[in-house]
C-alpha cells in the first residue's frame, strides 16, 4: 500500500518548539519558528518570523525578518522588517528594526535603532520596448 501524499496546501511552514523542550546551542531555520519552550543560544531565521510564545524563554541574540515576543527574551533582536512586543513580553536587549510596536504593560529594557528600508533596485531606463527595438534588424 502506498503512503498518501500530503497536499502542498496542508503543509505547515512553521516549526514548533514545545513547552517541554530545552535547546542549548545555535539554532537556524529556513521557515517560521514558534518557541513555547526554552532556547539558550543564537537564533538565525533570516527571511522568516520568530514567535516567542507566552511560556517561551530565549537567552541569545535573534536575527529574523520579524519577531513577535509574548514571553521572555534576553538578547539583542535584529529584524529586517518588524518587532512586536506583546502585553506579556519581557525583553532585555537592544532592538534594530524598521518598524516596532510595544503593547501597554510589555517590559522592555534596552535601546531601539530604527533602520531605514533597504534601497530598492532602480530600473536603469531600459524598457521592454527599447529591448525589442534593439533586437529587431533595422530596415534600410
Amino acid at each position: 500500500m502506498e503512503t498518501p501524499k500530503v497536499p502542498d496546501t496542508a503543509r505547515s511552514e512553521m516549526s514548533l518548539i514545545g513547552e517541554s523542550v530545552v535547546i542549548k546551542g545555535e539554532l537556524s531555520c529556513s521557515e517560521d519558528l514558534y518557541i513555547g519552550g526554552q532556547v539558550e543560544g543564537a537564533i538565525e531565521l533570516k527571511g522568516n518570523r520568530l514567535t516567542v510564545g507566552p511560556n517561551g524563554r530565549v537567552k541569545g541574540n535573534v536575527n529574523a525578518r520579524a519577531a513577535v515576543v509574548q514571553g521572555k527574551l534576553e538578547g539583542n533582536i535584529h529584524a529586517s522588517d518588524r518587532v512586536d512586543l506583546k502585553q506579556s513580553a519581557v525583553v532585555v536587549g537592544d532592538i534594530a528594526t524598521q518598524r516596532i510596536s510595544i503593547d501597554e504593560d510589555a517590559y522592555f529594557k534596552g535601546s531601539v535603532n530604527i533602520q531605514k528600508e533597504a534601497p530598492k533596485k532602480e530600473v536603469l531606463g531600459v524598457t521592454a520596448l527599447s529591448l525589442n527595438e534593439a533586437a529587431q534588424p533595422r530596415k534600410r
